[in-house]
């Protein structure tokens, strides 16, 4: 049995605009195939390219795509009511950056699709992400680093341009 300890970075911007105004932002920029759908056209793919052109396809202006939401606030305001702060939970990423990744570093596949967390606090709306250079830096694997480094600042023009 191997552990292997790992040190996180997250990377944080807080916008004084509200939730659903950022929340809109984010998902325009994201592409929103309907799950069954994509998985049934890469099924169907023979050839990498082909899964290439199914997967670009798929990507919103940002390079990215929506694999599923989750409404966390949905359980907490059965909890406490109506003061229950928002916060959703966003799995997406760009599989073909994924691919890059995991040919270097296979335990990258744990990390993808990347976790975006939204939610209301008292100072703002957060938009959160644990930067993918830091989870992988433990493996010390150049290639998959830049990788890493690039998609990581993918991800925060994203969050940022979301939170303006």
């Amino acid at each position: 049995m191997a552990t292997k300890q790992i040190s996180v970075e997250r990377f944080s911007v807080i916008s004084k605009k509200p939730l659903q105004t950022v929340i809109g932002r984010f998902n325009s920029a994201l592409g929103h195939p309907p799950p069954e759908v994509f998985w049934r056209a890469v099924e169907r793919t023979r050839t990498f390219p082909a899964l290439e052109k199914v997967v670009r396809q798929s990507l919103g202006p940002s390079g990215f795509m929506q694999f599923f939401r989750f409404d966390h606030d949905e359980i907490l305001w059965r909890a406490y009511g109506d003061s229950t702060p928002r916060i959703k939970r966003f799995l997406i990423g760009n599989p073909l950056i994924m691919k890059q990744m995991v040919e270097h570093v296979p335990d990258a596949g744990s990390y993808a699709p990347l976790t975006i967390l939204i939610d209301e606090r008292p100072d703002g709306v957060h938009l959160s992400y644990d930067r993918m250079a830091s989870l992988l830096a433990p493996y010390q694997n150049p290639p998959a680093m830049k990788v890493a480094r690039d998609l990581d600042s993918k991800v925060e023009a994203l969050l940022t341009a979301a939170a303006r």
